[in-house]
């Protein structure tokens, strides 16, 4: 004798509240989304409990973070040498003697070159400012300018007060916050004496670190997980080899360009611009700023000069350098870059500025990677079936 089914669970799956809330998928993600904002806001009351954690972190954070950056600049020439028949480890202490040694020409050549120059642009500072008073001042005497005098020096005495509070609030916080840039200094040095260990650890074993964290996944996930830790690992080294590369041949050009045109202090300046430059778009112009100042200074002629040898570094930046070196790896628009630079400067200041970049690229391949998963998986997504042309009648 068959079992007839329960009424009570047929009329149930054909109710409203059946098809519109319990099986539907709208509300379910929905649902889904308010269960992890309450357990982060559960989170949020016992934060006081994961503190330790988070002193770890900003412990261990820099040298690793500059262990990282080593690595991916490093890595290429070490996997270079052990395909040539050297061992990794020897490798990888003739790249460490290597760098030693450029650090040490760095500390006896360039380092005092940078002091002199810094040290004669302080002295220099209030020469430079009175003779830029002077020029204005000649600028705004011409009758063109008459109408607008009275609101020029309005502007002008707002801007001098406001460099008054600025330098006076400046010099109250520096004196406020000796204790915290000493603690600084010493976080500073704590990672520059640990972080050439991690380094070595990373270029002898780094290729087994992802294996080995996947390991402990299910079979299932293994291998997609390793792909997007792979492909992750990819735009991320290919980032910070490039901007690394680019700012160097940045630094270089703004060194030949403001040496040959005669524009004081070239080394600090080109050096400046190099570091600017790992900030995408903007560092350029940024670096620009003291340069155009100090040819306000020099003269007219200095002006044309400076914006000669900006206009040939530019252009061969853009043209020649940075697709050869970058190349379109990691295809990203313009207007996406400046967003996440203008979103990741205001939350994490300088530091999301420099890393903001590759942050989002490696964020999206793994959002790429799981909307991919969502489309095998979910039932708003298939692929539409070509149409097969009909067969022609046989005569």
């Amino acid at each position: 004798m068959e079992r007839k089914p329960r009424e009570g669970l047929g009329a149930r799956k054909n109710s409203w509240f059946w098809k519109w809330f319990l099986n539907n998928q709208v509300v379910t993600a929905l649902l889904i989304i308010l269960l992890v904002l309450l357990i982060l806001n559960a989170f949020t009351k016992v934060s006081y409990l994961f503190d330790p954690i988070w002193q770890f972190m900003a412990v261990v954070a820099l040298p690793i973070v500059l262990a990282g950056i080593f690595y991916y600049l490093l890595n290429p020439a070490v996997d270079y040498l052990e395909k040539k028949g050297l061992k990794r480890i020897y490798g990888i202490i003739l790249l460490f003697l290597v760098v030693i040694g450029l650090i040490v020409w760095g500390v006896v050549v360039i380092v005092p070159k940078i002091q002199e120059q810094s040290v004669s642009f302080a002295n220099n500072l209030p020469d430079y400012l009175d003779t830029i008073d002077e020029k204005a001042r000649e600028i705004l005497s011409d009758p063109i300018f008459s109408q607008f005098q009275t609101q020029i020096e309005s502007y002008s005495d707002r801007l001098m007060s406001w460099l008054t509070d600025f330098i006076q609030n400046f010099s109250k916080s520096t004196i406020s916050g000796i204790g915290r840039f000493v603690g600084a200094v010493a976080s500073v040095v704590v990672a520059i004496m640990t972080f050439p260990f991690i380094l070595f650890y990373l270029l002898k074993d780094g290729r087994k670190l992802a294996p080995y964290v996947v390991q402990f996944l299910p079979n299932n996930w293994r291998k997609p997980t390793l792909n997007v830790i792979t492909e992750m690992n990819g735009q991320v080294s290919s980032y910070i080899r490039g901007q690394l590369t680019v700012a160097f041949a940045v630094a270089l050009m703004f060194i030949l360009g403001f040496s040959i045109i005669g524009l004081d202090y070239a080394v600090t300046l080109g050096i400046v611009a190099g570091i600017l430059n790992l900030i995408p778009y903007l560092g350029s112009f940024l670096a620009m700023v003291p340069a155009v100042f100090l040819a306000i200074v020099a003269g007219p002629f200095m002006i044309l000069k400076v914006a000669i040898v900006f206009v040939i570094e530019q252009t061969l930046e853009g043209r020649f350098i940075s697709p050869l070196v970058l190349g379109s790896q990691l295809a990203i628009h313009p207007v996406t870059i400046l967003l996440v630079l203008l979103t990741s400067g205001k939350l994490f200041g300088l530091v999301g500025v420099v890393f903001g970049i590759p942050v989002y690229a490696a964020a999206k391949v793994l959002v790429t990677h799981l909307f991919e998963w969502y489309q095998e998986v979910s039932q708003y997504y298939y692929k539409e079936e070509e149409e097969t042309p009909p067969l022609k009648e046989e005569q």
